[in-house]
């Protein structure tokens, strides 16, 4: 199975470089964009230009699956046989789940709907229990976690959410090594013991989504400041390398990154410090929970609304239908947390599974705005419309009371 470089680069030293953010003084003041080109020019660490140009092809191709149904589908499969992992009673078999945490709304909202789908799995005979961990972003707890679950001989499938990639390795090839059908999603590790590996197409689409659109809405020569959480990570890491692609080649002028580490606050100062510094006429992010306190920073500087890639967490899509925004909504496909539960289901039934199933990406334009906000109404702004769960037991319930 091809593991993509998004999910083979280690987090090690995450910590040393977070010391390097700070609120003084832009990162662009350094020589992050403009002329010199400093920040248009990918790291080499973590930008590949195969698995770019990859990606951004599948965004193009048509899944295989049902029109109706994207946690269902996949992009150019290759099945493999389960029947070796077959079993006479499966209204009798538990799939056990290590998460690696529910720490932000997006992992929050994706846990709920794993939960709802193994509750219809369970009313379906399809399986018979499930239990699930939670390793609080814990690498060492995660391990034992897992460990846990293979010790104790009562999981007939785990899946598993890896907290990192190179330290949660040898706990998943134990799993693996217990004759138990292994499911990695989300994130990846640096092994194919697994049965199937689940993810989205990846953080160089994620990126190259929200950089298109800001060159297609901003005229030449405008500026844009790009939104970071944290260094390091590599998911986001190829999302802002694959921004600093799609930038380069355009005339735009980007005036440097900030690392927010998501915190609404922290976003909305450092943007109010570009403001005092000049016009900022474009936002781009690697992940828009935070939008909305860097919109806010707008409004008490009195100035208009730059163009902005936020994300589907409900509280933008709502701020940018209610002031009328020029903006996109890069997803990276929430509803993905369903397909680990069904790919359970259809290997404890010796089913075929894709080897790597890579669910479809899309973002969220203006011309689906009111569909997605009408169809999560009653949901809270910590929601992400495209959680895939409306046919689900506890439908909105389970979501809305989290």
């Amino acid at each position: 199975m091809r593991l993509p470089p998004a999910f083979l680069a280690g987090a090690a030293g995450l910590t040393l470089l977070l010391t390097a953010c700070t609120t003084d003084a832009p990162e662009g003041a350094d020589g992050a964009g403009g002329e010199n080109g400093a920040a248009t020019t990918p790291d080499a660490e973590w930008f590949d230009q195969a698995e770019f140009d990859a990606q951004l092809a599948q965004r193009e191709i048509t899944p295989e699956g049902p029109d109706d149904e994207p946690w269902a589908q996949a992009i150019e499969p290759e099945w493999i046989d389960t029947a070796e992992f077959a079993i006479d009673d499966p209204e009798n078999a538990r799939v056990c789940f290590s998460n690696a945490s529910v720490s932000n709304p997006w992992r929050v909202t994706g846990s709920i709907t794993m939960r709802q789908q193994a509750e219809a799995l369970i009313e379906e005979g399809r399986i018979g229990g499930f239990s699930s961990s939670d390793a609080a972003d814990d690498d060492n707890q995660q391990i034992s976690d897992i460990q846990a679950f293979v010790d104790s001989g009562d999981c007939d499938a785990i899946i598993i959410s890896p907290s990192t990639t190179a330290t949660l390795t040898p706990a998943v090839e134990t799993a693996c090594e217990s004759g138990v059908p292994v499911i990695v999603f989300d994130r990846g590790v640096n092994s194919d013991c697994m049965v199937t590996f689940i993810h989205p197409i990846g953080g160089y689409a994620y990126g190259a989504d929200a950089a298109e659109f800001l060159v297609e809405n901003l005229e030449p020569g405008s500026t844009v400041l790009a939104l970071r959480i944290l260094p390091g990570v590599d998911v986001l890491e190829h999302r802002w390398a694959a921004a600093q692609q799609v930038f380069g080649d355009s005339d735009l002028e980007l005036l440097g990154f900030e690392f927010t580490e998501g915190d609404g606050a922290q976003i909305k100062d450092l943007v109010s410090q570009h403001l005092q510094r000049g016009e900022v006429d474009g936002i781009w992010m690697d992940a828009g929970d935070g939008a909305v306190a860097g919109l806010e920073a707008f409004e008490d500087a009195g100035r208009p609304y730059p163009v902005i890639a936020g994300e589907d967490e409900l509280s933008f899509m709502r701020k940018w239908d209610e002031e009328g925004l020029t903006a996109i909504a890069p997803v990276y496909s929430n509803f993905q947390w369903r397909t680990p539960m069904l790919a359970a289901g259809m290997i404890l039934a010796g089913e075929e599974v894709p080897a790597e199933w890579i669910l479809p990406q899309e973002p969220i334009r203006q011309d689906e705005l009111d569909d997605y906000l009408e169809r999560n109404s009653e949901m809270p702004s910590l929601h992400y419309a495209k959680f895939g769960g409306e046919d689900l037991p506890g439908f909105p319930e389970a979501w809305v009371d989290r």
